[in-house]
Order: structure tokens, then sequence, then C-alpha cells
């Protein structure tokens, strides 16, 4: 799928922008991201950790959660932002999730550094979700 630069770019900020309002005094790795909806609409979320390491959420799921909160049904991009060195995809609980509201989205990964700009399909990262189909 390709996005149209300023809209990848919209989200690329959004995503770096929620990092900085993650809560991760544990790990003290702060992930920010945001969600592109079928109407054009972004939403964006970071990670929140919990002493009760159970309890933590990632931000990929908060993003995600949020927009589904406000009526989105149908995410088509995703973009996650990490301050690492190299990009950093979404956990395995994430990209379930994400099978349920995108299954044909777009995860954009990246850092800092412009090169270490990954860019997947969501069927790449998780190629057989359990879905409804699977009830």
């Amino acid at each position: 799928m390709n996005l149209p630069v300023a809209l990848v770019e919209a989200l690329r900020q959004q995503a770096r922008d929620a990092a900085r309002n993650a809560y991760a005094p544990y790990s003290r790795f702060a992930v920010g991201a945001a969600v592109l909806t079928d109407k054009g609409e972004i939403y964006s979320g970071a990670n929140i950790e919990n002493a009760s390491f159970g309890l933590s959420i990632c931000a990929e799921r908060n993003a995600i959660f949020h927009a589904v909160a406000r009526g989105a049904r149908k995410i088509v991009a995703v973009a996650v932002y990490t301050k690492t060195p190299q990009a950093t995809t979404p956990c395995g609980a994430c990209r379930q999730v994400l099978a349920e509201f995108g299954r044909d989205a777009l995860v954009i990964c990246f850092t800092d550094i412009e090169a270490a700009e990954q860019r997947h399909s969501l069927a790449e990262l998780l190629p057989r979700p359990f879905g409804p189909e699977s009830l």
C-alpha cells in the first residue's frame, strides 16, 4: 500500500509525539504509535507500564483501542516509533489486535535514523491470524 508522503509524515509525527508521553519506568523502552483509519483519521497512543507487568499496554494497542473507542472499525496503517538504533516491529499481541481491525494494514516501523525505517504488510508479520472465521 502506498500512502501519500504527507500522510506518512503525519503518522510518523503523531507516533513520535506520543512516545514522549510513554510511561515506561521499568523497561525504559518508550514507544509511540499512530493508526490511520479508513476515514483518514489518525489516533495515537503510547506504551503504559504497570508494576503488575501483565497490566501494561503497548503503544500500538493503545492507539488502536483509542480509534475503536471513537467509532473506527477499519485501520489501514500504523506507524510505530522507538528511540532505538533499529526499528522495532509490533509484538505478537499487537499484531493479533491489528488483524482484528486491519488485516491489510501497512506497518511502518521507524526511529530517528531514517535508514532504519521498515515497512511491512500485516500479512507479512502475521500470516495466519486468528479471526472471527476461526470461531
